[in-house]
């Protein structure tokens, strides 16, 4: 590979090296197109296939895993494939040539893509080197973030993600204490515990705030899916064998303590997660693992205009055409971005994305594939009727502010309080999370709302089911303006890319930063209006079918970890 890849152009870039990414790229590769996988982690395998570096010594982490197999056989594919895999580049953003009079596009209309990242997961503010990397078509496949609720307490430290305690486990086999209570909603925090509890975590509770019978409502979508339900008594086998108890309809309402978590407070709750007076009790525990679902991350789409549709659970996801396009013409998607979905759905329609966009280069219809593309969409359909009704039935209950006193932090970057937000929509007249943002700078600080976004909407809306509009960011990262100055400069050949296997270094923590970002960093640019949602596919395509939280930043997800 050339000492820059800012001189080529490949057919295919691929952001993010999960489940959908690695699927998409190996199967692009494998049909003949020249492929970037670009990724902020040292090593493939997204939030679900993490693993600990070989530093550590990890004699099975195969243990910590359901599907490694197909992990194993994924990686086997890459590292025989020809693929150019650019690890440590964090992805700020996608543009496009305004036209196609050298020829060298062809992924449907316009020209060439530009992806801009910045070098090195671990290079120093000010340090890090711009990367421009351009092809006909890109994939993509960034995964999903960690949605959080705030509570009385949530601030003290031993608090942390669901899904950041099992990064904190795949990664580096540390555990964030030796007595955890897992809490929150949806699947993963049966992940969590059960993994949790077999690495030797003491797992008193399991505090879940909606109930598992709703998916009764959709036999015919559980009677298409047997796996998941294997999958679900596997996880209740292992939590009934290590004594995790499960309480369903339950959240968790305070936590104690000043310098670490001393013991949480949990209360049963009504339809609309109000909590039931009388019926709180404390749980003695030393670390809290809570996470309410996950949320697609789109921002790199969205900077495009890209159309996203409303999930069952308040979220936003890409909306695709049956062949995983979005709605700008070149630019596909596949994994949790166009709805949370776990890893077997993900790893569908990476494949099929490819074989799509592939066929969409070489200028002839993706149907020719034939029964294997056919069997990938009824694949994917069966699957995403499953996470349809995962997210319905894991759905936020509209009551969960009254968890809020007037003292508990919402914004933990700027530290604004539930009061303060409540006073500027009770007294100052805001509406929504921008009329708040400007009155109390909640969302203003270094995560730029990404972690307070959905709380401080849904206190603006007082109640209401609207979720939070996706923010059009020219940015997907915090980008120093000197990085920008130098957008023409090449790499250097030591901070150029890794190809081939996995490196040993491991991948750094999020960033645990509080307040307001340094200086000459480019935070929020003025953002232009909002995407479009709810705009039907193009004509000729079919509809859709179907970090952890770590002192202010969620973690990022490539699908629901198991």
């Amino acid at each position: 590979m050339p000492h820059s890849v800012s001189d080529r152009v490949f057919d295919l870039a691929v952001i993010g090296a999960g489940a959908a990414g690695l699927a998409g790229a190996v199967t692009a590769d494998e049909l003949g197109l020249s492929v970037a996988l670009l990724d902020a982690s040292a090593r493939w395998g997204g939030q679900f296939y993490r693993h600990p570096g070989p530093g550590l010594g990890a004699a099975r982490p195969q243990a910590l895993h359901h599907d490694w197999s197909t992990f194993a056989d994924l990686r086997r594919r890459v590292a025989a494939a020809g693929l150019t895999h650019l690890a440590g580049h964090q992805v700020w953003g996608v543009t496009r040539d305004g036209d196609d009079s050298d020829g060298e596009g062809g992924g449907g209309g316009g020209g060439l893509w530009s992806v801009h990242a910045l070098t090195g997961p671990d290079v120093d503010p000010g340090e890090e080197r711009p990367v421009c990397v351009r092809a006909r078509a890109v994939l993509l496949a960034t995964g999903a973030t960690e949605r959080q609720l705030p509570f009385p307490g949530w601030t003290v430290p031993g608090v942390v993600g669901a899904g950041g305690a099992q990064a904190m486990l795949k990664s580096h086999l540390v555990l964030p204490g030796r007595r955890i209570v897992v809490a929150g909603s949806g699947p993963l925090l049966l992940a969590v515990a059960a993994s949790l509890a077999a690495a030797g975590a003491r797992v008193p509770a399991l505090v879940e705030a909606s109930g598992y019978g709703s998916y009764a409502r959709h036999p015919r979508t559980l009677a298409a899916n047997p796996d998941k339900l294997t999958e679900s008594l596997a996880y209740g086998w292992a939590l009934l064998r290590h004594r995790v108890r499960v309480r369903t309809r339950s959240a968790i309402t305070r936590v104690h303590g000043t310098d670490r978590v001393e013991a949480v407070s949990v209360c049963r709750l009504d339809r609309d997660w109000r909590p039931r007076p009388g019926t709180e009790h404390r749980i003695p525990c030393d670390a809290l693992a809570v996470g309410h679902g996950l949320a697609p991350q789109i921002e790199l789409a969205t900077q495009l205009g890209c159309a996203t549709r409303r999930t069952p659970d308040g979220t936003h996801a890409l909306l695709l055409d049956a062949l995983q396009e979005t709605s700008v013409p070149g630019l596909w998607a596949a994994g949790e971005t166009g709805g949370i979905g776990g890893v077997r759905l993900a790893r569908t329609e990476g494949e099929l994305a490819a074989r799509a966009l592939a066929a969409r280069l070489r200028g002839r219809p993706a149907l020719a594939d034939g029964a294997r593309v056919r069997a990938l969409r009824r694949r994917r359909t069966r699957l995403r009727a499953f996470a349809e009704a995962m997210a319905t039935a894991h759905a936020p209950g509209s009551g969960w502010p009254h968890w809020l006193d007037d003292g508990t932090d919402v914004c933990r970057c700027e530290e604004v309080t539930a009061g303060r937000i409540r006073e500027a929509v009770a007294e100052l007249g805001a509406r929504d999370a921008r009329s708040v943002k400007l009155l109390t700078r909640a969302g203003m600080g270094w995560c730029q709302g990404r972690l307070c976004g959905t709380a401080v909407a849904c206190l603006a809306a007082q109640g209401d089911r609207v979720p939070p509009a996706p923010e059009r960011r020219p940015f997907a990262l915090p980008v120093p303006l000197a990085a920008l100055a130098r957008l023409t400069e090449q790499v250097p050949e030591d901070r150029e890319s890794v190809t081939g296997p996995d490196p040993d270094a491991l991948p750094r923590s999020g960033p645990g930063h509080r307040g307001r970002p340094p200086a000459g960093r480019v935070t929020q640019p003025p953002a232009p209006a909002p995407p479009r949602e709810g705009r039907p596919p193009r004509e000729g395509h079919a509809p859709h079918e179907g970090r952890a939280p770590h002192e202010g930043h969620p973690p990022q997800k490539d699908g629901p970890s198991e």
